[in-house]
């Protein structure tokens, strides 16, 4: 047969839970137990119920009660050195809980794709140095791929992409949703078509575009898979503003998120080129390591861009 104190969680049900401790150490000190159940937050009668659990529980008599106060008996004084023992070990964890939490909340590193670390993370960043104005804040930016490797590495506390879905080994949720538009300067051809692109136009054409990894190329060419690819990029740059200067500078059309674009479409730097039957959608969303969801400063991050959506 086992014996109990073998038994896993078994010294849990032998040992009186801390607040009875507490309440114990405090009748010990101030010889009354009213005034321990004050100060330990209870009703008087509370505080009688829990040291006669406390007793039952134990097997002994702790308390002395009379008309003058309440005493310890030997038994009890033993009990109450050894309460003493274990509620200042809790103080200890708690401590040091305590400092592990600040730590982890004096710093949050973000790692975001290039879209959403220029267009939508400053806002939220603002608003979260308001919230939390003593952490401090590193943003790691990269395409998708590297964001993905950053969190797996544990070299980011959560990250932002824009793919066609959650990277492999992590969890992750929708936070907003963007459209890729086509796009060239005024002086391109396609710029000044009367009719929209058919799909296969767009995926013959020699686009520049971010490099293979990042969220708005994965979107394109998961879109364009049916009309043989895309084709070989003009040019193949590692950031949204790049793409965007060359588009502008006339070297060649692009697709672009509409978050990077709405300045130069009003200053019709650029002009969107519709393409026929086509919605270029992605989602947006907050990531992070499997079975580890952000708590503290990454938790209300993530609090932050929803209500800003």
């Amino acid at each position: 047969m086992t014996e109990e104190g073998n038994v896993p969680g078994a010294l849990a049900h032998r040992v009186p839970e801390l607040g009875a401790l507490e309440l114990l150490l405090a009748v010990a000190r101030l010889g009354s137990l009213g005034r321990a159940a004050r100060e330990t937050g209870v009703s008087q009668p509370a505080a009688s119920g829990r040291i006669r659990s406390m007793e039952a529980q134990l097997g002994v008599t702790l308390l002395e009660r009379s008309p003058r106060g309440s005493r310890l008996t030997p038994a009890g004084t033993l009990v109450t050195d050894w309460a003493r023992r274990i509620v200042e070990a809790a103080e200890a964890f708690d401590a040091g809980v305590t400092a592990l939490r600040d730590r982890r909340d004096s710093r949050l590193t973000v790692a975001a794709s290039m879209t959403i670390a220029e267009y939508l993370l400053p806002s939220w960043l603002i608003a979260l140095r308001t919230a939390r104005p003593d952490t401090a804040v590193s943003l790691r930016a990269g395409n998708s791929a590297a964001v993905a490797a950053l969190l797996l590495g544990g070299d980011a506390d959560v990250g932002f992409v824009e793919g066609t879905g959650i990277p492999s080994g992590l969890d992750g949720t929708v936070i907003a949703h963007d459209r890729l538009l086509v796009v060239a300067a005024p002086g391109h051809p396609w710029a000044r078509r009367r009719t929209p692109l058919a799909p296969a136009e767009l995926a013959a054409a020699r686009l520049i575009l971010r490099e293979p990894g990042s969220g708005t190329r994965q979107v394109l060419d998961t879109a364009l898979d049916a009309y043989g690819g895309l084709a070989a990029p003009l040019l193949e740059l590692a950031s949204t503003t790049a793409v965007k200067a060359a588009a502008v500078s006339g070297a060649g059309p692009s697709v672009l998120s509409e978050l990077a674009v709405g300045d130069e479409l009003s200053a019709r730097q650029l002009i969107e080129v519709p393409v026929e039957g086509m919605e270029l959608s992605r989602a947006l969303r907050a990531v992070w390591p499997q079975g580890a969801r952000p708590t503290g400063p990454a938790r209300e991050l993530l609090t932050l861009t929803r209500a800003r959506r």
